[in-house]
């Protein structure tokens, strides 16, 4: 029986054989897009990318099954695929061990192994989610950019030291750079803030410094806000 279930469905290709490797993968596409959103329910992601995790497996074995055999179609198909760009920027990696995943699960379904595509999924959905529920590799503080406007009559250096001690785990200054033709400075820290520390009354504590100038604090990677 299990031999039966793992066994190819592919070797003697039908309509009925097709239409069934194409919904097993759609299925299994629906099952890890599921997994992608229960993963990321506290996180920002494309509203698209579910979509494409549900498409992708299909699309996989629609290829696969034109392929068969063949070793000049699949050249062929080859060719036509290298023309295609991507012109969005590179994701998470999390995100893109999704896509690799969907492509696996795919591949299987497309060479007919449904049993195993359904249990590569399960597998590797079950680990997803324990993982995300150990928060496994994540930082017990999160990575930080502070920009900070300097007014040119005040000396910059050591400023803010005092400040950073008090509320933050470590920080270093990456750089320092002229703004405004020169009437003011900008000074960058990579900072990680301690759990309790409030943001609020850090920035207020540094605006009493800076002459309530301008302060960007963002997450590492994140487009800049200020306040």
């Amino acid at each position: 029986m299990l031999n039966t279930l793992f066994s190819s469905v592919a070797g003697d290709l039908s309509p009925l054989n097709a239409c069934l490797i194409i919904l097993s993968s759609l299925l299994l596409g629906l099952l890890i897009s599921l997994t992608y959103l229960a993963t990321h329910r506290k996180e920002v992601y494309a509203h698209t990318f579910p979509v494409t995790l549900i498409m992708l497996p299909a699309i996989i074995a629609i290829i696969i099954l034109l392929v068969g055999n063949n070793v000049a179609r699949a050249f062929s198909l080859a060719g036509a695929f290298s023309l295609i760009r991507f012109r969005s920027a590179p994701g998470d990696p999390k995100d893109i061990a999704y896509v690799f995943f969907t492509l696996g699960v795919g591949l299987a379904c497309g060479m007919g192994y449904i049993g195993y595509a359904v249990l590569f999924a399960v597998i590797l959905c079950a680990v997803m989610a324990c993982l995300q529920a150990v928060r496994f590799g994540q930082p017990k503080t999160t990575q930080m950019t502070l920009k900070i406007t300097v007014p040119e009559n005040l000396n910059f250096h050591g400023l803010f030291d005092d400040l950073l001690e008090q509320y933050t785990v470590s920080w270093t200054r990456r750089k320092v750079k002229t703004c405004d033709f020169g009437s003011l400075f900008e000074v960058v820290y990579d900072i990680q803030l301690k759990d309790e520390a409030g943001q609020k009354e850090f920035l207020d504590a540094i605006r009493r410094r800076n002459g309530n100038l301008n302060i960007s604090l963002t997450l590492a990677g994140e487009p800049e806000g200020t306040f």
